[in-house]
């Protein structure tokens, strides 16, 4: 295996950092010298995790923002808050996400898969856009999964309102974070700031159990050959450290190798229609 990159200087903001792939991903990028910022919408969970990175690496440089990703305004928040207290962001790693059984809205009104998977890192990675520029070379990464491909695009129902199905909605706002970053690494290009998407496996974490039915119950039946929170880990890891992805961008990974995503994820159509959707939702202009 190749050796752990060293991060010192570096500060990384990592968000649904309270537990599984998130919280692992933290400990690694800490354990490598980041100052690393863990990002969540439960104090009490926050300080948890806090403890354990700095159990796991006991002069670690953490510290911790609260932010609920089912409200934009907890959103403008967090970024706000992050740039009053540091001045450059090296890797911005956008982790968290959900599943639903069922249908529920955010504080907004969005669809919750959509609005919490998909429209708050896309505005999250806008609102920081200009401390990330600043500290090229740096990097966003952004966590997909394979399941974006049984996701579909519905320009017309982007808010699953005539129809939900949860693995549908869930694979839409998985292929929505890849279409994001292709669109957002077309734009980025001649700078130094990268970005670059990953499937981290079939993960044995909390995910999925806010789920009722068969979705609960196949987590719970086969979690024993999912992999660990710490293996699911080590692609976004990888792409937030690394020396072999320097200046690679757009691309989407799994076991920190580059795969092609799905023709859907590949059409840049639908891509541009979503990036300028997502700017009208959120209310932010490139």
């Amino acid at each position: 295996m190749t050796p752990a990159a060293r991060m010192d200087g570096k500060v990384c903001l990592v968000t649904g950092a309270t537990n599984g792939i998130g919280l692992e991903a933290a400990k690694a990028l800490a354990a490598q010298g980041a100052t690393v910022v863990l990002a969540g919408r439960d104090k009490g969970r926050l300080e948890t995790a806090l403890i354990t990175v700095r159990h796991a690496t006991p002069d670690a440089k953490v510290e911790s923002l609260q932010a609920d990703f089912a409200s934009l305004q907890d959103v403008r928040a967090l970024a706000e808050a992050f740039k009053a207290r540091y001045s450059r962001l090296d890797v911005l790693l956008n982790n968290a996400g959900l599943v639903l059984h069922e249908r529920q809205v955010t504080k907004d009104g969005f669809e919750a898969t959509f609005g919490i998977n998909h429209l708050a890192p896309f505005l999250l990675t806008h609102l920081l856009m200009d401390v990330l520029k600043a500290s090229g070379p740096a990097r966003v990464v952004n966590v997909s999964s394979e399941a974006h491909r049984y996701g579909k695009l519905d320009f017309n129902d982007l808010q699953s309102e005539r129809s939900y199905a949860m693995m549908r909605v869930y694979g839409t706002s998985k292929l929505a974070n890849i279409l994001f970053t292709q669109a957002l690494a077309r734009r980025l290009q001649g700078t130094q700031l990268t970005t670059n998407t990953l499937h981290p496996g079939v993960v044995r974490t909390g995910f999925g159990q806010n789920t009722q039915g068969w979705m609960r119950f196949a987590v719970q039946a086969f979690a024993a050959f999912f992999l660990t929170a710490e293996q699911g880990a080590r692609t976004s890891v990888y792409l937030a450290s690394s020396p072999e992805v320097e200046g690679v961008s757009g691309q989407y990974f799994i076991k920190c190798r580059p795969k092609k995503p799905s023709s859907d994820a590949r059409n840049e159509q639908f891509a541009e229609r979503l990036w300028q959707v997502s700017e009208e939702l959120t209310g932010v202009k490139a």
